[in-house]
């Protein structure tokens, strides 16, 4: 097969949706040392060397170190039966809040949650689901003794090659860990909407990881060496062949900031007050050229004193670019908007009649 063909598909974890986002070349023939060549090294090496003692130290050491983090965090991280379907949740606070994925919880409104000290699940509610971000928050029925609450980081001092643990319940097996590396940070992806109720959204920011990454793992934990929480694994990697043809080592988390900010809202509120979303107040579709490529998004509905609203941008116009980023799907365009912030300015190109025009356009908020 030409590696350079193979492209990858983000999924979200617990149902199937697909959305492209990027091509990977693929290498092989990674090895280590043969048994003879070992053996002919530990001949030559000088009496006394302190090599062969330094390396098992080292190797103590980083054991050591995930055995500590899993012992702090593994307690927090619970397992969520919502309907038929398992998925991960982190313990938010004392007060039995737990925060997961959107798509962990779908269209129920009560779960069974396996916390690390109980025996038997406990009941808990939904508090509020936030598809837009794919984070919801859910309250147990009743808080069990020794219940403990994560701690969370500072996203924005993730660096890229930083040691990480992903923790959660892959394919129902519960307390699970596993171990990577963050393989890139500032990622914009889209989940798709799948027979499994993906939610569709597109998000920012996230948080690239090595760490394996499978179905049940959504709403859990990736971790640092601090035991403090980065972000929560959301989003895995497939090849174009489906959910069969995998993507190993491409995982993405949604930041320990974003989580925080939607998080608290939610317990304060009971719902996202402030999303922090740039919008540009429209409904659309992508639509498709001659030889049937997608070629823009058609403006469907404009939202009355919504942004393009207030820029003159009209029902039947096609977007074709947003600031120096073209437009060519529904996608495309929640992807360059994803990277804004409310209030940004930014022109808007797009055509009226075969005409082409730009509108300057102040973001709104979703």
């Amino acid at each position: 097969m030409d590696a350079s063909r193979f492209r990858a598909v983000v999924v979200r974890l617990g149902g199937p949706t697909a959305a492209l986002v990027c091509s990977l070349a693929l290498t092989t023939g990674c090895s280590g040392p043969t048994a003879a060549s070992a053996a002919k090294e530990r001949q030559e090496r000088p009496a006394g060397s302190t090599a062969q003692a330094a390396a098992p130290r080292a190797a103590s050491d980083l054991q050591d170190d995930y055995q500590k983090v899993i012992g702090d965090v593994l307690p927090s991280v619970v397992q969520i039966q919502s309907g038929d379907e398992l998925g991960s949740g982190i313990v938010y606070d004392d007060e039995g809040h737990v925060v997961t994925n959107a798509h962990v919880v779908g269209a129920e409104r009560t779960f069974r949650v396996t916390t690390a000290g109980s025996e038997q699940p406990l009941g808990a509610k939904l508090v509020y689901s936030y598809p837009e971000q794919d984070l919801a928050v859910i309250k147990l029925d009743r808080t069990p003794d020794g219940l403990k609450a994560a701690r969370f980081g500072d996203s924005s001092k993730v660096d890229v090659g930083q040691i990480v643990l992903a923790m959660g319940s892959p394919l129902g097996l519960s307390s699970s860990v596993t171990q990577g590396i963050v393989s890139a940070t500032g990622r914009t992806v889209s989940e798709g909407r799948g027979d499994g109720g993906g939610t569709g959204a597109t998000l920012a920011n996230m948080v690239q990881t090595s760490a394996a990454i499978n179905p049940g793992n959504s709403g859990g934990a990736l971790v640092d060496l601090d035991s403090k929480v980065i972000g929560i694994p959301t989003l895995a990697a497939t090849g174009t062949g489906g959910s069969d043809s995998q993507a190993p080592g491409i995982g993405f988390a949604i930041p320990a900031s974003m989580v925080k900010t939607v998080a608290d809202q939610i317990i304060k509120d009971g719902k996202v007050t402030d999303s922090g979303r740039a919008a540009l107040g429209i409904t659309g579709r992508t639509i498709v050229n001659d030889r049937f490529r997608p070629a823009g998004v058609a403006v469907v509905e404009v939202t009355g004193g919504g942004a393009a609203d207030e820029a003159g941008i009209e029902s039947g116009d096609v977007i074709t670019r947003l600031g120096d980023t073209d437009v060519t799907t529904i996608t495309s365009l929640a992807e360059a908007l994803a990277e804004r912030k409310p209030g940004d300015k930014v022109k808007v190109t797009f055509t009226r009649d075969g005409d082409e025009r730009t509108a300057d356009v102040t973001l709104g908020e979703q």
